[in-house]
């Protein structure tokens, strides 16, 4: 039976139709998740990623208009990037880079350097090279996290580093004005990346979420992507964190 609901999200118009989204690590996860999402509200996708062969597969996944497959931690193919871009750029979301976890007397310095500033110096790079392309009211989306805000002795400098993005964000979104910058704070998502970093343990840790999370299921990449596009679309907010956990602050050691 067809519903007046059912009708209604039929006859919506899609919330990005002729908006171009590109996705600085759109290979897999969250990035090419949100680029699903974008796609289908109607928007034109450009992917980056560094895997090329798997980059390739994400964006005929999508139908992206464009792919890009570089190191997004070397500035010069950044700039090189989105000097050969065509504008204009509705929204761009970061998610490249991973954590790093550690005990800190066990990090050298450059590797200590490089896990306080490598999420905010790769926004930063992007930030500088795709504002001149940007429409106002445009949105720069970062990736920062809740987990890290426990500190540990295993978790090490992540918490440090955690802790400095809500700030950067917010200080950045003053800069850039009047596009738009939001930091998305998820916890446990569901990922390859995931996979990778927990190995044989992922199932025990699905498992734990599962009986722990106050919304008794795990995140999905799915979950994050509709926020992300809720972002792009929601013209009144800027310099802001939203945490999409599950709650997993609150409950989980």
């Amino acid at each position: 039976m067809t519903t007046a609901n059912d009708v209604g999200a039929a006859q919506r118009a899609p919330e990005l139709l002729g908006q171009t989204v590109v996705v600085v690590g759109g290979s897999a996860g969250i990035g090419l998740e949100t680029a699903r999402r974008a796609r289908a509200e109607g928007a034109d996708v450009v992917l980056t990623g560094r895997n090329a062969e798997r980059l390739k597969q994400a964006a005929d996944e999508v139908d992206a208009r464009k792919t890009a497959a570089f190191d997004a931690g070397d500035p010069a193919s950044m700039k090189r990037f989105f000097d050969d871009l065509p504008g204009p750029i509705d929204h761009v979301m970061v998610t490249a880079g991973g954590p790093h976890y550690g005990p800190l007397l066990e990090m050298s310095s450059d590797e200590l350097r490089r896990a306080i500033s490598e999420h905010m110096v790769l926004a930063l790079e992007v930030a500088r090279n795709a504002a001149g392309k940007m429409r106002p009211g445009g949105t720069l989306l970062l990736i920062g996290g809740t987990g890290g805000r426990r500190i540990s002795r295993e978790l090490g400098i992540v918490s440090a580093a955690t802790a400095a993005l809500p700030p950067f964000a917010a200080t950045l979104a003053l800069e850039l004005a009047p596009v738009r910058v939001n930091l998305i704070a998820p916890g446990f998502v569901d990922t390859p990346l995931s996979a990778s970093l927990l190995g044989d343990a992922l199932d025990a840790r699905r498992d734990e979420l599962r009986a722990t999370l106050p919304i008794g299921r795990v995140v999905g990449p799915a979950d994050v992507a509709a926020l992300a596009v809720h972002l792009m679309t929601n013209s009144a907010v800027t310099g802001a964190t939203y945490d999409i956990d599950g709650g997993q602050q609150f409950v989980s050691p």
